[in-house]
């Protein structure tokens, strides 16, 4: 029993693979609708091209749905455990094929988006907080390195295949075809093969009670009890904890690129005279960097500390958004896009390690659902926020510098709130 709660991914190497293979499902699921979806809006419900207001709103919907499940999702795995909360965001995901194949008007796309923000906030949070329970401390950034890489390889591998398909038999079929297939083959995968983590995060919990002989403690919070109640943790990580807050607001800005990278940037470089293909690359060469650079830099905060890390990719990313403004051409721009994807590299899984490094075993789902909460209420906030800067200023370009300037703002006050959480590098003393 003992060599079964091993933690290590070398010890737990099976139930690892099975959690990639998990979250490579989960972006296939969302990546099935970044590409179609928006040529159904237009041939099939009417929405007006460039409706920049509509497109917001449809972002903001997904990103508040998205937030709310992730704080769902982090406490009712420390009750029900990590698989059902699994199998829960599977089976939530059945309808959405089906809605899409059905759907006579743009409110039904609307309704299949509100289950996916549901899917994706029960199902990612569980493959990190599962990966997380069975894996050592210096293994976290590697652990979520893989895990994000994992899954953004899913969303793009599902936007090029749903592509294809949907050029030779239709986008209602394929999408239906291609989604029930990913959904169910992740339902049987579930139940036959992963196994709940819920007794690995209790025995690292077991080990970090007070008087309990181990060499490196984490800089855990101070001020919160022994059995925090939801609410507790919650004022925790939103403003009790500084630490914890600098990481919340820089996961939520952050979220303000991939908001503009999925409603501005597509538009802007279109009107730019690029072609589509075009388009597809320079956003590509964003989406590329990023996943592959993950499998790098999760592992180097294992190394060097997340801080640095984090602060210094807050910070790039901004400059990446703000040089699309200061150039042309299709060369200026995949390179300023790609600025952007190692910039999200640095700080992607490692805000997460973070959170994860001073999150108590007794808690750390729910601390890693509230974290994803905010984060992914970035999507709404950022969107709206964008909305707003291209409306009153008439200009799109306007957003750019909104994304920048947050990025750049939010990046120095992590760095002034923030400290580094490797408990190697910054223990306990």
């Amino acid at each position: 029993m003992k060599l079964a709660l091993r933690h290590g991914i070398s010890d737990n190497l099976g139930q690892f693979l099975h959690q990639l293979v998990q979250v490579l499902l989960v972006g296939l699921t969302i990546g099935m609708t970044r590409t179609v979806v928006p040529a159904l809006a237009e041939s099939d419900f009417g929405v007006p091209k460039n409706s920049f207001l509509l497109l917001s709103s449809f972002v903001v919907a997904f990103g508040l749905v998205k937030g709310a499940m992730n704080f769902v999702a982090g406490r009712l795995s420390e009750r029900l455990g990590r698989k059902q909360v699994l199998l829960l965001g599977w089976l939530v995901a059945l309808p959405i094929p089906v809605l899409i194949w059905f759907a006579p008007s743009w409110g039904w796309i609307v309704a299949a988006t509100v289950l996916l923000g549901v899917n994706q906030g029960l199902t990612w949070s569980m493959t990190q907080t599962a990966q997380l329970d069975i894996t050592r401390l210096d293994e976290r950034g590697l652990t979520l390195g893989l895990n994000e890489f994992s899954g953004y390889v899913g969303v793009a591998l599902a936007g090029i295949v749903t592509a294809y398909l949907a050029a030779r038999f239709g986008a209602r079929q394929s999408l239906l075809i291609f989604g029930l297939t990913v959904i169910i083959f992740a339902l049987v995968l579930t139940q036959l093969w992963v196994k709940d983590t819920l007794a690995w995060a209790k025995a690292e919990a077991a080990r970090h009670t007070p008087g309990a002989a181990q060499s490196l403690r984490p800089r855990y919070p101070q001020a919160i009890s022994s059995k925090p109640s939801t609410w507790e943790i919650f004022t925790l990580m939103s403003w009790r904890d500084k630490r914890m807050m600098a990481l919340c607001q820089a996961g939520l800005v952050e979220k303000f690129v991939d908001a503009l990278v999925w409603i501005f940037l597509p538009i802007f470089l279109y009107q730019k005279g690029l072609t589509l293909p075009q388009v597809g690359w320079v956003i590509g060469c964003y989406g590329f960097v990023w996943g592959a650079a993950q499998l790098v830099t999760g592992r180097l905060s294992d190394r060097i500390g997340r801080h640095r890390l984090n602060v210094g990719g807050m910070w790039i990313c901004g400059a990446g958004m703000a040089a699309m403004m200061l150039g042309d051409g299709l060369t200026w721009w995949a390179v300023s896009s790609a600025v952007s994807g190692v910039g999200m590299a640095l700080l992607y899984p490692n805000l997460s390690a973070a959170v994860a490094d001073i999150s108590h075993p007794a808690w750390r789902g729910s601390s890693i659902g509230i974290y994803r909460f905010w984060r992914d209420l970035g999507y709404g906030v950022g969107a709206l926020g964008l909305g707003l800067a291209a409306h009153f200023s008439g200009q799109m370009q306007t957003a750019f510098w909104f994304v920048a300037i947050s990025m750049f703002a939010s990046g120095a006050l992590l760095g002034w709130l923030g400290e580094e959480t490797h408990p190697r590098l910054n223990p306990a003393n």
